[in-house]
């Protein structure tokens, strides 16, 4: 019989509430996104705590297993998706609710975490207006789930127990693997289950295979205030621009480890204050607070359209409290107490019934287009503009090789006796339009070597983009085989920041090294939302503007790592007045979505700053 941990339900509170002030805007609590890897670490401990008594005891059901899971985890899940989807009916412009449909279908069927890391990072604008972005975690744990209790059933009867001879390796092997994506592959590292997988076998090992517990009671005691500290420094320590998970992630899964431990067999300090009756109180409530928290920040954010008050995320936080213990109260409840009037059968038909049900609501809203009918006067942007990339020759996508380079057919501009060349990601091949557009004042022959979220870095290596590294270098041939004079850099540079922006020393000293003169183009500008939706909100007026989510301190980075090595140029001071900045002029729409220009932006931003044109005007206010 599994003895109940009332500070186990205290550390769930830990782990949930700097989740919930980090997502409601609470400032300090920059490291937040840290609790779910110390969920991880007690949903490997609790789970496998169960597994293990019911193979010790002669139970062992898979089926009993899978009840208790569909019994934990979908009520709460299916009843939130659905109010979350009612208010997503209301608040979603057509293309967000087209993504929400999509999205849905994904946490239904328990794919959520591959569908974001497909489609936007955690940290990435774009992932502040999903509401189901939060279920990548249930997702992670749902297909843990699938190989955890036949691996524990193989292993204790054919392999007599030897926990760590099975775990052990998986461990280390998903740890490192966590460690190399952290440089290489960092949003799908951060979502799928490969990367996190140790983070729940550290859980389960300290059940499986135990440390002796010290007799010593101080030794307890220093441990345990240890472990809630790591917990405590990654939570207020960490940010955004941390590389994580990897090495980083240690802190809060070591900690919590050691708050497990120190509390098994001694009333410590911590253990004592994580039973508190308020903190197990929201630990009962952690799983409804974590699905209930996260649409209702996102809906906030959608309908102002900016980040919270600091009154603002407490009324996030305190409606987050009451639908969780609505949640937990009346739904969670009714399913888990003892005389359940859903027997297994029934519930997994259920079960069986909402998955399809959710699916059909999302594959309805995708063949609708979000829904269009909803938000007649909505008027969505084209993307006809990015034809003018010249994709596949010249902007070249994630599948493609440098071997697919265009050559001279990607020289917009003809005529001149020197070649310059720009050289970058989409943030490169954007201003490819304005420079078409604005030809006559070029006096060199350029040409554009672009490959979808490649930056012009030489040492870059991304896991999920390998050909990278092989497009990079060859851009060094480019310039050789053409003579390029004069080399324009260009890229999302704020993507980087966490792996770090030094890398782009590697180029530039690539460059100096051939004697080419390189001019590199700061982060431009990136709103909360896409423009079509800010056009909306701003009734569709000929002239508008709005604020730019980029921190300004990034491009003050990259000039300093820039040196007197290159020129830098910084797009902000051209394209904003201070944090508002035009997406939209003389009724034409300077972008085509959240950031990149569209051929109107991209013609005033070549005339106004790009290096190779003229002399370049002190704003865009003159």
């Amino acid at each position: 019989m599994v003895k109940y941990r009332p500070d186990v339900d205290g550390l769930r509170a830990v782990a949930v509430l700097p989740v919930v002030l980090f997502h409601a805007g609470v400032s300090g609590f920059s490291g937040g996104f840290v609790g779910v890897d110390v969920f991880f670490v007690i949903s490997g401990y609790v789970i496998t705590l169960r597994l293990l008594s019911d193979l010790e005891d002669g139970r062992f059901s898979i089926l009993d297993f899978y009840e208790r899971r569909v019994r934990r985890i979908f009520p709460a899940l299916f009843f939130m998706i659905a109010l979350t989807t009612v208010a997503a009916w209301f608040i979603l412009l057509p293309p967000n609710f087209n993504d929400y449909s999509k999205s849905a279908i994904a946490t239904a069927l328990f794919g959520s975490n591959i569908y974001f890391m497909k489609f936007s990072g955690y940290f990435d604008p774009s992932a502040q207006l999903r509401p189901l972005l939060h279920t990548w975690s249930l997702a992670v744990e749902e297909q843990y789930y699938i190989f955890i209790p036949i691996a524990m059933l193989v292993t204790y009867r054919f392999l007599k127990a030897r926990w760590l001879l099975v775990f052990m390796p998986v461990v280390l092997l998903s740890f490192a693997l966590s460690v190399y994506g952290s440089m290489t592959a960092p949003t799908a590292n951060f979502f799928l289950l490969p990367t996190r997988a140790w983070e729940l076998l550290v859980g389960a090992l300290l059940v499986l295979a135990p440390p002796p517990v010290s007799s010593n009671r101080s030794v307890a005691e220093v441990v345990g205030a240890a472990g809630l500290g790591l917990i405590f420094f990654a939570v207020f320590t960490y940010t955004k621009d941390t590389p994580f998970p990897g090495v980083t992630a240690l802190a809060p899964v070591l900690g919590s480890l050691m708050v497990i431990w120190s509390g098994t067999a001694h009333g410590t300090l911590v253990a004592r204050g994580l039973s508190w009756r308020p903190m197990v109180w929201t630990g009962l409530l952690s799983y409804s607070l974590y699905l209930a928290h996260w649409p209702i920040a996102v809906f906030f954010r959608y309908i102002t359209l900016r980040e919270p008050t600091f009154l603002e995320s407490a009324i996030i936080v305190a409606a987050s409290f009451l639908l969780a213990w609505f949640s937990w109260r009346f739904i969670e409840q009714s399913f888990r107490v003892k005389g359940n009037p859903f027997p297994r059968r029934r519930l997994f038909m259920m079960a069986a019934a909402a998955i399809a049900v959710v699916s059909g609501a999302g594959i309805a809203g995708v063949m609708s287009n979000g829904a269009a009918f909803r938000f007649p006067e909505f008027r969505e942007v084209t993307t006809a503009d990015r034809d003018e990339w010249k994709l596949g020759r010249c902007f070249l996508d994630v599948q493609q090789s440098w071997t697919d380079w265009g050559d001279e057919d990607c020289l917009l501009t003809k005529g001149h006796a020197e070649n310059a060349m720009l050289w970058g990601d989409s943030f490169a091949a954007h201003y490819g339009p304005g420079i078409i557009r604005n030809a006559a004042e070029i006096p060199y022959n350029v040409f554009v070597y672009t490959s979808s979220g490649c930056p012009p870095i030489l040492n870059y290596y991304s896991y999920a983009r390998p050909h990278c590294q092989e497009f990079n270098s060859h851009a060094l041939d480019v310039i050789r085989q053409h003579d390029v004079k004069v080399v324009i850099l260009s890229a999302r540079w704020s993507s980087l920041r966490s792996r770090g922006l030094d890398g782009l020393r590697s180029t530039i000293d690539a460059l100096k090294d051939m004697g080419v003169k390189t001019y590199v183009i700061g982060q431009s500008v990136e709103f909360g939302a896409s423009v079509d939706v800010l056009d909306y909100r701003s009734g569709n007026a000929e002239t508008a503007s709005w604020s730019s989510i980029v921190d300004p301190g990034i491009n003050r980075e990259l000039q300093e790592i820039v040196g007197n090595e290159a020129t830098f140029i910084d797009p902000l001071a051209f394209m904003c007045d201070g944090q508002a900045c035009l997406f939209k002029k003389g009724g034409a729409l300077r972008y085509f979505d959240s950031g990149h220009l569209s051929a109107a932006g991209a013609t005033d931003a070549v005339k106004l700053y790009f290096p190779i044109v003229g002399s370049p005007r002190v704003s865009e206010l003159d």
